[in-house]
């Protein structure tokens, strides 16, 4: 499966950099388990220790660079077209692999915009430099950032088949996890729970275990990226969870919502019951407009702007973001134009690219309504991954 996705991967690479215009792309990395650029991932695999590059030519002649102990980790993928191993010092094979094209760029990994696209450290450039210093190719480095934004983003069909097997796993513990939640039992409870599920199963957490699952019971919980407390659920509490696996080296991310009736309830009251049905709505809205083309921010207003046509405080965070190998991936997300977002929220939604989308509102007195749900983007719209939550589900304890 690994070198499925390398081998798709370095192809990729090879159509964008003909669609960027850029000639060669360097990845150019050391001791990776300690410093890792996320770009090793998709087209390098296994860790190195000494001064490794994975040299991409828009022409298809691709060449891998390494230490000669470690030259056989990448030749046994099979990847690449060309393998050189050095001993005593990389400069002599990098220049002269790179100069060979005669480029007119040389795109290597660094962004001020994407942390996925600023792999290459400092250090790491400066002693770039210095080993081009007079060979003129210097002056030809520009950045990876648009490169690396679109190969992450625009999933193969390798990964976006793992990506549905993922989301279904995930999917599948919801389920478990509704039949656990019960008055009494604490955010903690809840959250050990799903991870002894996560645990027995062999899957991974998509982000920090303190907060992977987040679970909130009732009003005036903490901020949506604070882990369970010792809280317990009561009868009239809105529950959220907010929870994502690591499968297969890909991630999900979803969230749903409960509510817990009180005695003499068989439904939720109106204040929840609308504050759900607004969220719904607005995720709905948000997926009829998503397309190749649009901006993520424009995505972003159609759901800031519903919710706060009806009286709600916007919420306090982006629509939605990229999902990939990483939890939080791509270039792009479905952003406000907030300064720290950065460009982010501007760049054009692609075919391919998975997204959440995960609008939020407080029903006071009962807690938070929101959900998040992951789609793939298509030629002409898009697609829900995760089968999408449209009712309320109730808790009757």
């Amino acid at each position: 499966m690994l070198n499925m996705i390398l081998k798709e991967k370095v192809e990729q690479a090879i159509k964008l950099l003909n669609e960027k215009k850029i000639d060669t792309w360097l990845t150019y990395v050391r001791e990776s388990s300690i410093n890792h650029d996320p770009m090793l991932d998709l087209i390098g695999g296994p860790n190195c220790t000494w001064e490794t590059a994975f040299i991409i030519n828009k022409d298809g002649d691709n060449t891998v660079i390494a230490g000669s102990l470690e030259l056989e980790n990448y030749q046994s993928l099979g990847i690449y077209k060309n393998y050189f191993g050095y001993l005593k010092s990389i400069k002599e094979l990098l220049v002269e692999n790179l100069a060979a094209k005669n480029p007119s760029n040389i795109a290597i990994n660094f962004s001020k915009n994407s942390v996925l696209a600023d792999g290459l450290t400092h250090g790491m450039y400066l002693i770039l430099n210095s080993y081009l210093e007079g060979t003129g190719l210097e002056d030809k480095l520009v950045s990876a950032e648009e490169i690396i934004s679109a190969l992450r983003g625009r999933k193969s069909q390798t990964e976006l088949s793992i990506m549905k097997e993922t989301i279904a796993e995930t999917l599948r513990i919801f389920d478990e996890v509704t039949e656990f939640i019960a008055p009494g039992k604490s955010e903690i409870e809840i959250a050990n729970f799903i991870k002894s599920k996560v645990n027995e199963r062999g899957f991974g957490l998509a982000w920090d275990e303190d907060h992977c699952p987040a679970v909130f019971t009732g009003p005036d919980t903490q901020g949506a990226h604070s882990g369970p407390t010792d809280r317990k659920v009561e009868r009239g509490h809105l529950i959220n969870i907010d929870f994502g696996i690591i499968y297969k080296g890909y991630c999900s991310d979803i969230q749903r919502t409960w509510y817990v009736l009180r005695a003499n309830e068989d439904k939720a009251p109106e204040p929840v019951q609308k504050g759900f049905e607004v969220i719904r709505d607005a995720i709905k809205m948000v997926a009829d407009a998503l397309k190749p083309g649009v901006q993520g921010c424009e995505m972003d207003d159609i759901a800031r702007n519903y919710i706060t046509s009806l009286g709600y405080e916007e919420y306090p965070h982006g629509l939605g973001h990229q999902v990939g190998r990483a939890v939080h991936d791509g270039g792009g997300g479905l952003f406000p134009r907030w300064e720290k977002y950065g460009n982010a929220p501007y760049l054009l939604v692609e075919e391919n690219q998975v997204y959440t989308i995960e609008p939020r509102l407080t029903v006071k007195g009962y807690g938070t309504s929101t959900l998040e749900e992951e789609v793939v983007v298509t030629k002409n719209g898009c697609e829900f991954l995760s089968k999408p939550q449209k009712e309320l589900m109730l808790i009757k304890g």
